[in-house]
């Protein structure tokens, strides 16, 4: 059976601020994967800088949205992933996964903004990578470039979950 769907993936960041790279360096890693492993038909990846109205743009009409960035927490683990999850009309953590202490680039703006517009995607998904330095600079600090292709392997997780309840109607 096809099944369509329109999946956004997308990288907010900022690949001159070292570990504000962490998207567009997953974003990458998946276009690369791509080549071998192609994503679903309907699958779009984009870049933004986490403007709230480009942000709600990318991800209108989408079944699924993914977006994966960077996350400042006080006494962090730089690395650590954490999965946010739009549920209940609130962005929301998993119960048990503790989580950074600030909004990772706007992410609630963003989505409040697209609530008021009526362009939430029916479901949104964030990963948020804790960052070491997002100081001015190239490339990624050895904790968060670690993570970069085990990020990419959930964004493609999530997508294969997305397409199994689409085409079978349940968990």
């Amino acid at each position: 059976m096809a099944v369509s769907t329109r999946i956004a993936v997308i990288a907010v960041g900022d690949r001159s601020r070292h570990d504000a790279g962490i998207g567009p360096a997953v974003l990458a890693r998946l276009r690369e994967r791509a080549a071998e492993r192609p994503l679903p038909r309907g699958t779009a990846l984009a870049e933004c800088d986490g403007e709230p109205g480009r942000l709600a743009g990318l991800w209108e009409k989408a079944e699924l949205a993914v977006v994966v960035t960077s996350a400042q927490a006080h006494r962090g683990r730089p690395g650590r992933v954490y999965r946010l999850e739009l549920d209940e009309q609130a962005l929301r953590r998993p119960p048990g996964t503790g989580g950074p202490d600030t909004d990772p680039h706007g992410l609630a703006a963003a989505v409040e903004l697209a609530r008021e517009l009526a362009r939430l995607p029916h479901r949104l998904v964030a990963y948020a990578v804790e960052a070491a330095d997002t100081s001015q600079g190239p490339g990624l600090s050895a904790p968060v470039a670690a993570e970069v292709g085990a990020v990419a392997g959930l964004v493609e997780e999530e997508i294969v979950r997305h397409r199994s309840v689409a085409v079978h109607g349940g968990a």
